[in-house]
C-alpha cells in the first residue's frame, strides 16, 4: 500500500526535495506551505505526477487551526496519514543575541518551535485517533549543544526541537504511533544562505569549508527518504552523514572540486 505523507514548508528547500524523493517511490503526498503562490508554484515543478499522488494544501504552521485543517484535508484526499513531517522553518542573518530586532524573535520562535508544537499535537493526535503512523522533526543547528557565533536565537529552537522530542519518543513508547527526527547536516539551501544576508564578504569566506562538509538538497533527499521509509523504530534520528562520512569528505578534498552555490 502506498504511504501517504505531509510535509509542511514543503514548497522549497529540503522540504520539496522530500516531497519529490517520496513521490519517486510511488507514495501520495500532501505538500504544504504558506500561501497559494508558493503551492502552485511547487505543484508546477512537479507537475510530473498526477493529482491522484500529489496535493496542495495551504497552510500557516503558526496557526493551529490551519494546522488542523492540513490535518483534515490530507485525510479526506486520501484517507490517512501514514508520516507526518513538520518540516516548515526559517532563518534570519546571523547577529548577536541582543541585536536581533523583537519582531525577528517572534518570527523564528512562531514558526520554528510554535509551529512544530502545533504539527506535532496535531499529527499525535490523529495518528492515535487512527491507530498508526509516524511524525518526524526537521532538527538543525543548536538541536546537539553546538553553538556559533550569530546562532543564538535559531539554534535555541533547534534545542527546544530536540528536546521536544526526545520527550515525545517517551510519551508514544507504548502506543502504536512512533516519533523521530531528521538530522539533515548541512544542506546548501535559501536558508543557510538568507543568514549571511549584508554579510556577503563572510560567505564568500565561509564558501571553501562549505563546499567540503554541506551537501545540495537533491543529494541529501533521497537518502533521508529511504532512510525514513524503512524506519520501524521509535526514537530514531534519521541522518544524512555520520561523522565517519564527514572526516572521508576532508579527507578527499584536495582530490576534487566542489561548488554547491554554482
Amino acid at each position: 500500500m502506498r504511504k501517504s505523507i505531509v510535509i509542511t514548508g514543503g514548497t522549497r528547500g529540503i522540504g520539496f526535495h522530500l516531497a519529490r524523493a517520496f513521490l519517486e517511490r510511488d507514495c501520495i503526498l500532501t505538500i504544504n506551505g504558506r500561501t497559494t503562490e508558493s503551492v502552485n508554484e511547487a505543484l508546477t515543478r512537479l507537475g510530473n505526477y498526477s493529482k491522484e499522488q500529489i496535493f496542495g494544501c495551504v497552510a500557516d504552521v503558526t496557526e493551529f487551526d490551519q494546522v488542523q485543517g492540513l490535518w483534515h484535508k490530507s485525510t479526506s484526499r486520501f484517507g490517512r496519514v501514514d508520516i507526518w513531517i513538520n518540516n516548515a522553518g526559517t532563518a534570519i542573518p546571523m547577529m548577536k543575541f541582543w541585536e536581533v530586532p523583537v519582531k525577528k524573535y517572534k518570527q523564528l520562535v512562531k514558526v520554528n518551535l510554535l509551529g512544530t508544537m502545533y504539527g506535532t499535537q496535531v499529527a499525535l493526535q490523529g495518528m492515535l485517533k487512527q491507530g498508526f503512523g509516524a511524525l518526524y522533526n526537521m532538527e538543525g543547528f543548536g538541536a546537539r549543544g553546538r553553538r556559533m557565533q550569530g546562532m543564538a536565537l535559531y539554534g535555541s529552537t533547534k534545542a527546544a526541537i530536540h528536546f521536544i522530542n526526545r520527550s515525545i519518543a517517551q510519551e508514544t513508547k507504548d502506543t502504536p504511533v512512533i516519533t523521530g527526527s531528521i538530522a539533515p547536516g548541512m544542506v546548501i539551501t535559501e536558508m543557510i544562505t538568507r543568514q549571511f544576508e549584508g554579510r556577503e564578504a563572510e560567505l564568500e569566506k565561509s564558501k571553501p569549508i562549505l563546499n567540503i562538509i554541506a551537501e545540495r538538497p537533491e543529494t541529501v533527499a533521497p537518502i533521508l527518504a529511504d532512510k525514513i521509509l524503512s524506519n520501524k523504530k521509535n526514537g530514531v534520528t534519521i541522518i544524512f552523514s555520520s561523522p565517519a562520512y564527514i572526516l572521508l569528505k576532508f579527507l578527499l578534498a584536495p582530490f576534487r572540486k566542489r561548488d554547491l552555490f554554482s
